[in-house]
């Protein structure tokens, strides 16, 4: 890719906050993944399709699927599959993923949504010690006890079903020969085997895939995964039932429900019943551009929306991106969309979400509480049209969900933004067939009750657990222009607004604006990123009376920006992805 690729060691000090103290650390105040490392990116120009994506493996598959003719789905899915394979930490069909999709020829935008299902079996209590206290997070993570049905291979045979070109079968190739054939571990993958070797030693099959011989598996090492290849050609071959109604569900429930240390709930009903499901955009309008994304139980698509609706009153772009007060602004805008998520999405199937959350009129009048130079002192939920009163308590779920993010635009014009995950990096820490298991259960609230009230987002048998995945698409004029997501657990969202910000508000190259160093305030901590620009931010900030920290934030941004020109395209410096294009 022409490339050169310098790895930085993740400091002492957030390896032990982040593997240590986890625990006892309150939600949000954790990054989700290490940081490993800075890989020097470019910005890509290309005239008529392009993908960006979290490693140059999958950025090359999904490269090669459109170079066929493929469609941006076909190429999402041949990526998607590749990185199942070269980043298992971060996502993989035993896990989740949540599309945003815009069908060129019928000028319509839509959003498909595979977040995964509680088991029939789950109660309230389900991550409740005999004391009725919450378990500590890791306890509740490693094994059976936090999987829930696995929606993303499902997703992507029905967005292919509605959207696709070329055969199921050929998008499988490309993962199915580099499992065979082996591919070359990376800086990043190496370094999280190492950090992780307690929990990733529990599970024998587990242990042998990623410690051979007893040895992590080391930065240039060629690792196969056979296992993976034959699961991948059943599923080539014959579509998802082996997965979700025949042998590699059986092997998955088997897994789940027969560890000894901390066993599952799931069956295969649950797998025969697992639904996708295509739910209605969430967009809003800033500035001359609407920004869509997926709605509940994805909080993404909802909260940066807020974001940006109460910043639209303020004048960002005369302030400019080295302004503390255009941070101020920022930051508060956050934490007060930030109150509203907590407080009131969930599973719409489950609860009522307010249809008022991006009411103009609602947050116009929150966009009053913000001030230049004036730091909100305290931060409630507000009450948006159709809510007399709050009846749930707010939702305190720690999430710390190793994500991927995937942006493609194909020859035709179509255009997909997909995030993917199996939440915590290397998810449960079970493997089956050559893949790992999610521990999504865990993204929901431990605790069902708060002060007698409930929330939100506890845990219900076949609920789907609030997500912060955030793949969004910029309209301008109906059309598509920007395309991006992020990883990062909750921070996703503030990612992707910032981006959004730093492009369209202060004009920085799409490579610039996914460059541009994390400056986040979602609960009144400003959280600023090491060995950054930011740092310049402490001072100015702490003055304002800010609760300040420098810190590494790590992100995997991927964005493509759509000009009358062609294409532009950015990968996230901070992992070590790659933009292919023609």
């Amino acid at each position: 890719m022409g490339k050169r690729i310098t790895w930085i060691v993740a400091g002492i000090f957030w390896i032990h906050v982040h593997f240590v103290l986890a625990d006892t650390i309150p939600p949000g105040e954790i990054a989700p993944e290490p940081g490993t490392g800075n890989t020097e990116q470019e910005l890509v120009k290309a005239s008529s399709y392009m993908v960006a994506a979290a490693n140059p493996y999958a950025a090359r598959a999904g490269y090669d699927i459109l170079k066929q003719g493929g469609s941006a789905i076909d190429a999402v899915i041949a990526t998607q599959l590749v990185l199942n394979l070269v980043e298992p930490q971060s996502s993989g069909i035993g896990g989740v993923g949540l599309v945003v999709y815009f069908d060129k020829n019928a000028g319509q935008l839509s959003t498909w949504e595979g977040r995964e299902n509680a088991p029939a079996l789950a109660k309230p209590d389900h991550f409740l010690d005999k004391n009725g206290k919450p378990l500590t997070f890791y306890d509740a993570v490693v094994g059976g006890h936090s999987v829930a049905t696995p929606g993303l291979l499902k997703l992507m045979y029905e967005v292919h079903q509605k959207h696709g070109k070329l055969a199921w079968q050929t998008l499988f190739k490309p993962a199915i020969k580099l499992a065979q054939e082996g591919f070359i571990v990376s800086p990043r993958l190496a370094r999280l085997v190492a950090m992780d070797q307690a929990r990733l030693s529990r599970y024998e099959t587990t242990k042998n895939y990623f410690y051979p011989g007893g040895r992590p598996v080391q930065e240039g090492d060629l690792l196969k995964n056979r296992p993976f290849a034959n699961t991948l050609s059943l599923i080539a071959r014959r579509g998802i039932d082996p997965f979700y109604q025949g042998e590699i569900g059986r092997d998955i429930v088997t897994t789940v429900n027969s560890v000894t240390d901390n066993p599952g709930l799931l069956s295969m009903s649950d797998l025969r019943h697992y639904e996708v499901k295509e739910r209605d955009p969430v967009c809003m309008d800033y500035r001359e551009y609407q920004v869509c994304g997926m709605g509940p139980p994805s909080s993404g698509g909802l909260t940066v929306g807020q974001m940006l609706g109460l910043l639209d009153h303020h004048k960002l772009s005369e302030l400019g991106k080295d302004n503390p007060d255009s941070w101020q602004l920022i930051g508060d805008a956050t934490r007060l969309a930030f109150a509203d998520r907590g407080q009131y999405i969930a599973d719409p199937d489950f609860v009522n979400v307010p249809k008022g959350l991006l009411d103009k009129s609602y947050l116009l009048g929150r966009s009053q509480l913000l001030h230049t130079g004036r730091p909100l002192q305290a931060v409630a939920p507000g009450l948006p049209p159709g809510v007399d009163q709050v009846s749930h308590a707010p939702g305190e779920a720690l999430e710390l969900p190793a994500t991927t993010h995937i942006s493609i635009v194909d020859g035709d014009g179509n255009a997909v933004a997909m995030t993917s995950s199996v939440e915590n990096a290397f998810g449960s820490r079970l493997m089956v067939r050559g893949f790992l298991l999610n521990n999504s259960m865990t993204d929901f609230s431990f605790r069902p009750f708060i002060d007698g009230k409930p929330v939100a987002n506890r845990i219900a048998p076949g609920k789907r657990p609030m997500s912060s995945m955030s793949p969004t698409i910029v309209l301008r004029d109906g059309q598509p222009y920007m395309l991006l997501g992020s990883a990062g657990g909750s921070r996703i969202i503030v990612h992707v607004a910032k981006t959004i910000i730093a492009h369209l508000d202060w004009q920085l190259p799409v490579n610039e604006a996914v460059s541009l160093s994390h400056r986040i305030n979602m609960h009144g901590h400003y959280e600023l990123e090491a060995g950054t620009d930011a740092e310049a931010l402490v001072k100015p900030l702490k003055a304002m009376g800010y609760k300040v920290s420098v810190r590494d934030l790590n992100s995997s941004l991927h964005a493509i920006v759509i000009k009358a020109s062609g294409l532009e395209g950015a990968a996230d410096p901070r992992r070590e992805g790659a933009v292919m294009g023609d």
